[in-house]
């Protein structure tokens, strides 16, 4: 009965301040704040939603944590420090998401029942370093209110000698499972031979259901946002080396006489019940795969793309689209790691409306996976040294809407910013904040519109403080984070005045207490302001606007 009252109460309280301050703008599907019959004209440079975020890749300890860090006098708050300077980073360019590698070479970043420590957080394999990173990495990015996708490697046991253990069983970590079942891994290229490195098998039932079973661990014991694969599924062809997978075809080969058929199928296995497993135990988390750019070319296959390039579905067995049409994922980014131009292998601007046309009329969500790492570098050829090269990317992905965002590589290049291209990019696309879109196939409750209690001008802003009526209660959602919107003057916002990010001003993550709380710290001085609210929940799906708060 108290949860009755207390959703009584929290609607009463909401109504009322309805009759006081106006009614707000009205909710439709997943952005409250147009109405289905308004059309609006919108500022395509500040799209309301768009998915925002980079990798960040701790193989190798390329991004996080570094090298350095451990041999810091405080390892563990020298990592800390590394990981909230990248938060720090995302947040400036206005990123909503951070895409981070807990289980590069299967191992973990949490304390796994099932798999070692990972080698890059302390330097040996398998030792403990005394801490949770993972839970850590959730709680920050969640108190900027970032979605966090745990990007996991479901196959890569090792990376290649001197630095990683290579083909050597024995040099992995004492209580790998690898070393414990030594018949469910392969060396490929052979042992021996340079860039050699163990690769589960993925044609082996028990091995996919182990490491499905190491990466669900994480998903049911951390509040994570996104499962996130990348490319990396059976191994990239090095030279005329075959996979020594012919005993296993012949063992496991369902009915299949064709083994790269059964190969894919092997792959398709794991992403179909991957999603699966996922979606019952939490339904709102997402699963995103991140393939290499080309599935297949034009000239082998009437559904590819315009392309000459190396194709995934034959080289690494990945059938991408095959998962978009079966909606098998929630969200792709297709490394596009090529420039605009006459580039007849991969053009950017012929494998842009490729993956769009892929997606049209799914559920599956298209994102950008963009190069910055070859940005400056002129080791990658002169069109890489355009300093506006990113942008124009940017600029491109506008002409079809099924592209919904961007996903950078990597993080350290982002930061590195040569010929100020991150700069340019963020200027020209990112200058304001933007809510992650918003997935109708994740379930969702109505969110009622908050009641904004306070606007007081103080020496270091506004300080805006509210309560969301019926908060999780009866048939209302749970907020999970709030947009905030801010309008000069003190004049009714139209409804059409939200359908971009023109005046949002900030999402903030809701706290656990009844009082919610931001201050505006960019404010100016004798300046009034009108101020709306808005509740999101946790797949960024937007209530009604507050009624307005006016500040003189």
């Amino acid at each position: 009965m108290k949860a009755t009252r207390l959703s009584a109460a929290g609607l009463a309280v909401a109504l009322l301040g309805a009759l006081i301050a106006g009614t707000p703008a009205r909710a439709a599907d997943t952005d409250a704040t147009t109405t289905p019959s308004t059309t609006c004209t919108t500022d395509p440079a500040t799209p309301k939603r768009q998915f925002r975020a980079m990798w960040i890749a701790s193989v190798t300890n390329i991004d996080w944590p570094s090298k350095a860090s451990w041999t810091a006098p405080d390892q563990v708050a020298k990592q800390k420090a590394e990981y909230l300077g990248w938060l720090d980073l995302a947040q400036q360019l206005n990123h909503n998401a951070v895409v981070v590698q807990v289980r590069p070479t299967a191992d973990a970043f949490w304390p796994s029942p099932v798999e070692p420590w990972s080698e890059y957080l302390t330097g040996v394999r398998g030792q403990d370093p005394g801490w949770d990173p993972l839970a850590f990495l959730v709680e920050e990015s969640h108190k900027r209110n970032l979605e966090f996708h745990a990007w996991f490697n479901p196959y890569r046991v090792s990376m290649p000698a001197p630095g990683g253990a290579g083909a050597d069983l024995s040099k992995l970590a004492p209580n790998s499972p690898a070393r414990q079942h030594p018949d469910w891994v392969f060396a490929y290229p052979p042992a021996g031979v340079a860039g050699s490195r163990l690769y589960y098998n993925p044609g082996i039932p028990e091995v996919r259901e182990f490491v499905q079973t190491a990466m669900m661990d994480a998903v049911n014991r951390y509040d994570i946002d996104g499962v996130h694969f990348d490319d990396y599924f059976y191994p990239y062809p090095s030279g005329t080396y075959q996979y020594p997978d012919d005993a296993t075809f012949a063992q496991y080969n369902r009915g299949f006489t064709n083994q790269a058929d059964w190969r894919r199928d092997n792959i398709n296995l794991l992403i179909q019940e991957m999603n699966a497993k996922i979606k019952a135990v939490k339904p709102w988390v997402k699963f995103g795969v991140s393939p290499f750019g080309i599935w297949r070319n034009k000239s082998a296959d009437p559904n590819g793309s315009d392309t000459t390039g190396s194709q995934s579905y034959d080289i690494i067995s990945a059938d991408t689209r095959k998962w978009i049409k079966e909606e098998w994922i929630d969200y792709v980014v297709p490394q596009l790691y090529w420039y605009i131009g006459q580039y007849p292998a991969a053009d950017y601007a012929r494998l842009v409306p490729w993956w769009a046309e892929q997606v049209r009329g799914t559920k599956v969500q298209l994102y950008i996976g963009q190069a910055d790492y070859k940005s400056g570098d002129p080791a990658y050829g002169s069109f890489w040294m355009n300093p506006d090269e990113l942008s124009n990317h940017l600029t491109l992905n506008r002409s079809y809407p099924e592209v919904l965002g961007n996903v950078h590589f990597s993080a350290v290049q982002v930061k590195a910013n040569r010929l100020d291209a991150t700069d340019r990019y963020a200027a020209d696309h990112y200058s304001r904040p933007a809510l992650v879109p918003a997935m109708a196939q994740l379930p969702a409750k109505p969110l009622l519109f908050p009641v904004i209690t306070g606007a007081d001008r103080q020496a270091d802003g506004v300080h805006l403080t509210w309560r969301q009526p019926a908060d999780g209660n009866g048939p209302f959602g749970t907020a999970t984070s709030y947009a905030v919107y801010r309008f000069d003057g003190t004049g009714k916002a139209e409804a059409c005045a939200f359908a971009d990010a023109s005046h949002l001003v900030a999402t903030v993550r809701g706290t656990g207490g009844a009082v919610q709380s931001w201050v505006d710290a960019d404010a100016a001085a004798g300046q009034s302001y009108t101020y709306y609210v808005t509740a999101l929940d946790r797949v960024w799906n937007e209530g009604p606007a507050s009624p307005a708060r006016v500040v003189r």
